[in-house]
């Protein structure tokens, strides 16, 4: 068996990006019959079209879309083995880092994070947007950087993840709340009138799944889209709202808080990034900070 000419895979990374023979030939600085002749050579030698006509332009097939990722995280890599070895100078960098962050994130690790970013490299600027759902199209098109969350099932399988901290759930409501003066059960939990969070509008979450074994179902008296809402109401009403305990903490001063009288899943907040931008110096440092900021609010929390 032949050994396979390792320069194809540039070329085929540059061809499944830009989705045209004479754009990829544009910037590799080849004549449009030299890169037909690679492309030909692409066929051959992965025994698929990977593009083919549609109307006046190219389409990848199913097998350039699979190779797609993987062919340009190679050809990145290869890049950085061949690159000379890079110093990062915090106090000169200038960037600006888009994070998509989940609810109550910001509010309890925002302030830390910026100090310290801020210290270290004056010219780094954080932009934190909404992450109204799980889908992985911002890290891949590089519109974000980084994300927080609980990792899914609908997180994209290059994504590289790394665990922040771990939450779980409790109660919280009004001081001088009933249930701010007297032993919580499970049955007293369930009668008083609930919050449901819920960023899609449904009336059902773990919570009510935790309490059917115990023959219980919570009175949902209204359904928010986010945690802080749910918090707003809590504290002007005698609803309970049920959320995470390290993402709301900030968000609970001057209220009463209870662990929840059944037993429910703790879970894992995680940092997830593209594999680009794995190697990058800057965005390294980036993670590092914020793996920081987390441990020492776990730390500073810890009775």
């Amino acid at each position: 068996m032949s050994t396979p000419d390792l320069n194809l895979l540039v070329t085929l990374d540059v061809l499944l990006a830009e989705g045209s023979v004479a754009r990829a030939a544009q910037r590799l600085r080849l004549s449009p019959s030299a890169m037909s002749r690679a492309l030909a050579r692409l066929r051959e030698t992965t025994g698929d079209p990977l593009l083919v006509r549609a109307g006046r332009g190219l389409v990848p097939t199913p097998r350039a879309l699979e190779l797609r990722e993987r062919v340009s995280q190679l050809v990145q890599d290869a890049e950085a083995v061949l690159r000379p070895a890079e110093t990062l100078d915090l106090k000169q960098l200038v960037r600006t880092f888009t994070l998509r962050t989940s609810e109550g994130f910001v509010e309890n690790f925002g302030a830390d994070l910026i100090a310290r970013v801020g210290e270290q490299a004056p010219g780094v600027r954080l932009r934190f947007v909404h992450k109204p759902d799980k889908d992985s199209t911002p890290l891949r098109d590089a519109t974000v950087d980084l994300e927080t969350g609980v990792v899914g099932k609908s997180a994209g399988p290059e994504l590289h993840t790394q665990a922040l901290l771990r939450d779980r759930f409790i109660g919280v409501v009004r001081i001088g709340h009933p249930l701010s003066q007297s032993e919580i059960t499970p049955s007293r939990y369930a009668a008083g009138g609930h919050i449901c969070v819920s960023r899609r509008g449904l009336d059902r979450g773990p919570i009510d799944e935790a309490l059917k074994p115990l023959a219980l179902e919570r009175k949902i008296v209204t359904i928010v889209a986010g945690f802080s809402t749910a918090l707003a109401l809590a504290r002007a009403t005698d609803l309970i709202a049920s959320v995470p305990e390290r993402h709301t903490a900030n968000l609970r001063v001057a209220m009463h808080s209870f662990a929840l009288p059944f037993d429910m899943p703790t879970f894992t907040v995680s940092m997830l990034w593209h594999p680009r931008l794995d190697a990058d110096l800057a965005h390294r440092w980036l993670r590092g900070c914020l793996r920081d900021v987390c441990a020492q609010q776990r730390i500073e929390s810890s009775p």
